[in-house]
């Protein structure tokens, strides 16, 4: 699968390195590719750089993981080539918040329309995600959005990077609280005391 990434810091980072080594085609996308700060990021397998104009039209599959305020900016750049294709919003407005929106799902669905998002890969930190195993086991991640077949790649995409199983909290309604999801992770690891390895799986009887 040929897959953008649009924000290529920590988490963004972490997931390009995991899906370029399950053998997806990772297509980078930064503002200015003469200064492109995450260089080892190229060191990867089946890895480019391009203008984010550039992968959006090139990729299959979005992955926004930029911050909140630069959703608007994004979504200008990349939406004469997002119709029908999946975009997946890795964003959280813990500190700051898309203007005019309560959040980057909201925000992505208003300037977006023709494409189909789904809220993923926000739930964890990073360290997460560059390493997914607990004790030989993946933990969890979990997603939420109306987009079927968006959910269906998220799915696909959170085994492909080592997580367990990807849990489905619901629709486009349930996007807010997936954050709210985020910042309990946030809580318990940082504010809390308890360090960020640390991750959440869901145990059935």
């Amino acid at each position: 699968m040929k897959i953008a990434i649009i924000g290529t810091g920590n988490v963004g980072g972490a997931l390009a390195t995991r899906w370029a080594k399950a053998g997806h085609q990772i297509v980078l996308g930064t503002r200015d590719v003469n200064n492109f700060q995450d260089q080892h990021l190229l060191n990867n397998d089946n890895t480019t750089l391009h203008t984010i104009a550039e992968c959006s039209k090139e990729a299959e599959v979005i992955l926004i993981a930029a911050v909140p305020q630069a959703t608007q900016e994004i979504a200008t750049q990349i939406q004469a080539n997002t119709k029908g294709k999946i975009i997946i919003d890795a964003m959280n407005s813990v500190r700051t918040k898309p203007e005019g929106f309560s959040n980057s799902f909201e925000a992505l669905k208003h300037y977006l329309p023709e494409a189909e998002i789904v809220k993923c890969f926000n739930s964890t930190g990073f360290e997460n995600m560059t390493n997914p195993i607990y004790h030989g086991e993946g933990i969890d991640m979990f997603m939420a959005g109306t987009a079927v077949k968006g959910k269906e790649i998220a799915k696909q995409l959170a085994l492909d990077a080592g997580f367990s199983t990807c849990w489905d909290f619901g629709g486009d309604d349930k996007a807010q609280l997936l954050e709210y999801f985020a910042l309990s992770w946030i809580n318990l690891a940082i504010m809390q005391g308890h360090g960020r390895d640390m991750a959440f799986k869901l145990i059935k009887r």
